[in-house]
Formats: C-alpha cells, sequence, structure tokens
C-alpha cells in the first residue's frame, strides 16, 4: 500500500512538473520594437560568429607581432654506439691502430637564442597587413550587427502584420457570421431563395480558410521572432503597436547617398585592400637577406674521450635563400593580383550599394503614396458597403454585389494596415543600406 500512495505522489509530481514546464514554454510576453531589436543584437548568432572571427584576427595580430621576438629552443640527445673506431690527430701525432678509447655512448646538449635584426621588411609588414585585417574584422562586426537590426526589425513588422490580419479577419468573420444567421432566418420564412443564403455561408466559408491561413503564417511569424530575440518557440509574444513610430520625413537622397560610402563593408574591403597591398611587400621581401642574433650553449659528453662544458656561443646569422630570385616574382604577382580583385570588388559593391540606397528611398516614397491611396480606398469601400447593403434592403441589389463589396472593404482595410506598417520597415531598410541604421 506504501508503495502504492508513493508511485501516487510520483505521477503527481511529475504531472505538476510538466504542467509547469509547458507553462513556462506558453508563457505571454509583451515586446515593443526596440525591445524586440535589443534582445535580438544580445542574443545574435550571427554577432557571436561576428565576434569569433573577431577574436581570431586579434589572435593573428598578436602572433605577428610575436616574431619580433626571440625564438629559443633547446635540443638534447642520447646515442648508444657500437664498435665505434675513433681517431684522433694532432698537430704533433696521431693515435690510432686501434689502441684509442673504446667508445660506446655519446650524450650531448644544445639551447639556441635568434633574435630577428631584418628580414627584408617581412615582419613590419606582415604586422600591418594583421592590423587591416583586423579593422576589417571589427567593420564586418558592425556591419552585421546592422544587418541584426534590420532583421529583428523586419521580423517584427512582419508578425504585426500576420496578427493584425488575423484581427481583421477574424472581425468580418464575425460580422459574415452574423448575416448568415439574418439570412437563414430570411430563407426559413421563405422571404430568400436558398441559393442566396449558400452564397452568403461559402463567403463565411472563404473566411474562415483565409483565418486558417492567417493564423499560420502568425504563428510562423512569431515562431521566427521568438528565435531572433533568444526566447522560447512557444512563447506567446503581443506586440506593441504603439512602438511602431511612423518614420519622420525623409533627407534628400543625397545625404543616403554620402552617409553609404562610408558603410562598414566598403570600409573593410578597403581595409582588406591594404592588407593586400602589405602582402605585396612581404612577397617582395623575399629578394633580401635575413640577418638575425644568435648565441646558444653547447655540452658535450662522450665517456673516455670527450667532455665540452661552459661551451657558449653568440654572433650574428645571415641567411640568403638562392632560388627567391626566380621564385619570388610570381609569388609578387598573385600578391597584386589579389590587390586588384579587392579594389575591384570595392567598386563593385560600392555601385551595388548606391542601386539599393536609390531603390530604398524610393520605395519608401512609393509606400507613403500606396498609404494616401489606401486611406481613400477604406473610405470608398466603407462607403460602398453601406451604400450596397442600403441597396440589398431595399431588394435594389442583389447578394453576390453585397457579398463582393463586403470583400472590397476587407481587402481596402488589410492593405491600409500592410503598408502602414510597411512604412517603417522602408525606412528602417533604408537607414540599413545608407550604413545609417541604430
Amino acid at each position: 500500500m506504501f508503495q502504492s500512495k508513493w508511485k501516487r505522489m510520483s505521477v503527481m509530481g511529475l504531472f505538476v512538473l510538466a504542467t509547469a514546464v509547458a507553462a513556462a514554454q506558453d508563457s505571454t510576453r509583451t515586446v515593443g520594437l526596440a525591445e524586440a531589436v535589443q534582445l535580438g543584437v544580445t542574443n545574435s548568432k550571427q554577432l557571436a560568429f561576428s565576434k569569433a572571427r573577431l577574436a581570431e584576427a586579434v589572435a593573428a595580430t598578436r602572433e605577428a607581432r610575436e616574431r619580433k621576438l626571440p625564438d629559443a629552443s633547446i635540443s638534447g640527445s642520447y646515442m648508444r654506439l657500437t664498435h665505434a673506431n675513433v681517431s684522433m690527430k694532432t698537430g704533433s701525432d696521431s693515435a690510432g691502430g686501434g689502441g684509442g678509447p673504446k667508445i660506446n655512448q655519446a650524450l650531448y646538449g644544445m639551447a639556441s637564442v635568434s633574435l630577428p635584426l631584418f628580414a627584408g621588411g617581412k615582419i613590419r609588414y606582415g604586422i600591418e597587413s594583421a592590423q587591416y585585417l583586423e579593422k576589417a574584422m571589427e567593420l564586418d562586426a558592425a556591419q552585421d550587427r546592422q544587418e541584426v537590426i534590420l532583421n529583428c526589425t523586419a521580423a517584427y513588422i512582419n508578425l504585426y502584420k500576420a496578427l493584425k490580419t488575423v484581427s481583421l479577419i477574424e472581425e468580418n468573420l464575425v460580422q459574415s457570421a452574423e448575416r448568415d444567421k439574418e439570412l437563414a432566418n430570411l430563407e426559413k420564412n421563405g422571404l430568400l431563395a436558398r441559393n442566396d443564403l449558400l452564397k452568403s455561408q461559402l463567403e463565411t466559408a472563404n473566411y474562415e480558410l483565409a483565418l486558417l491561413d492567417a493564423r499560420n503564417q502568425a504563428a510562423l511569424a512569431m515562431v521566427n521572432l521568438n528565435l531572433l530575440i533568444g526566447f522560447p518557440e512557444r512563447t506567446k509574444l503581443q506586440l506593441d503597436s504603439a512602438s511602431i513610430i511612423r518614420p519622420a520625413d525623409l533627407a534628400p537622397l543625397e545625404n543616403y547617398l554620402s552617409a553609404a560610402d562610408q558603410r562598414n563593408d566598403l570600409k573593410a574591403l578597403d581595409q582588406r585592400r591594404q592588407a593586400a597591398a602589405g602582402g605585396i611587400q612581404v612577397a617582395r621581401a623575399d629578394y633580401y637577406p635575413s640577418f638575425a642574433v644568435t648565441g646558444g650553449y653547447v655540452a658535450v659528453d662522450v665517456p673516455k674521450f670527450l667532455t665540452v662544458t661552459n661551451a657558449f656561443n653568440v654572433g650574428l646569422g645571415l641567411k640568403y635563400n638562392l632560388s627567391s630570385l626566380w621564385k619570388t616574382t610570381a609569388k609578387i604577382e598573385q600578391a597584386k593580383a589579389r590587390e586588384t580583385q579587392l579594389l575591384t570588388s570595392q567598386a563593385m559593391l560600392q555601385d551595388q550599394v548606391h542601386v539599393a540606397v536609390n531603390k530604398a528611398y524610393q520605395d519608401f516614397l512609393s509606400t507613403g503614396k500606396k498609404i494616401e491611396v489606401y486611406n481613400r480606398a477604406v473610405d470608398q469601400a466603407v462607403e460602398n458597403y453601406r451604400i450596397s447593403r442600403n441597396k440589398y434592403n431595399n431588394s435594389l441589389l442583389t447578394l453576390s454585389d453585397l457579398l463582393d463589396a463586403d470583400v472590397l472593404q476587407l481587402r481596402a482595410r488589410i492593405d491600409l494596415e500592410m503598408a502602414t506598417a510597411d512604412l517603417t520597415l522602408a525606412y528602417q531598410t533604408l537607414l540599413q543600406q545608407a550604413g545609417m541604421i541604430q
């Protein structure tokens, strides 16, 4: 009996825990646009990846600087010899004939230090190139941040539009269902043809299908925004429509084009081009010899034959690779080609940026004009439906025409809401294309 009671308590505990987890996953949060953007920047996986790339570039710069530091190494070896023939020769006489010591082992140790003095500019230009690449990564991270801001804004606007569409369709569906009840009563009393009632009910069914699609789109948009801002997927978001502020008046197009010339991705390409120019100098450095200060210590022990200790040494080292005379030209040409590619890419990107800014500018103007048209269209659609309903009530209009007027009214209201939300997104897109989004 005790075990049975314990099992029941365990099952109840698991049920309570599962309910708590489900409730946490289905929690409701009210989020404004600015908060959503901030959360998106904080929890962005893309920015985390950019941060890791920047850390790699910083480490690469530190590695390039460390090439100025001395190189130090130690080595040692113990060797076992078998039947070694040893012959020592001096200036006065020679010992041979097999009468020398029998040597069967040898031990030596060595330590060396080398400090580079001149390497043809490889170290200097290598550091400069690494610094340019590090700066390019910083600019890439800043550009990625702007893209994340725009993506979060777009996801928020898309969810707002989806929820607004659901709300408008639900409202129209209620009105359509009420109309069906009125028409059903008329049909029951023989005052309406059954065909007309079926037309109205079919229109209601179409609204129900449209509502299913709209709710599906809203659910997907909510999952997308939750993932972007770091919330659990099943979090129910309530949006603050007041946070979607209507953008201010536009500045002249030239202002945005001038700002776009300073976009982070353009400046990043320029930094990479300068790094490539440094790469040319690094390649040319192979034409020159390298000098270094060297020092070391050697110890040797050959039992019964030779012992060397305290053998410190210091000097200058010179190294020149003769093959660089015929191998370096190709390296230099490759480095120059990389610089040319980056220069061309920068010019191409600048053209693309100018086209994108012009498009975003025209899209904003177009969306603003659409809102004016949609405002008039809503007024006209509402008035058209009112007149159509009056005519239908006075048997001057068919039910099909009334239903068409109802659909037009819903379409006009949805179009207005979509355009109003799109205006904010169009403005943010313009700022992002111009490199001005914050």
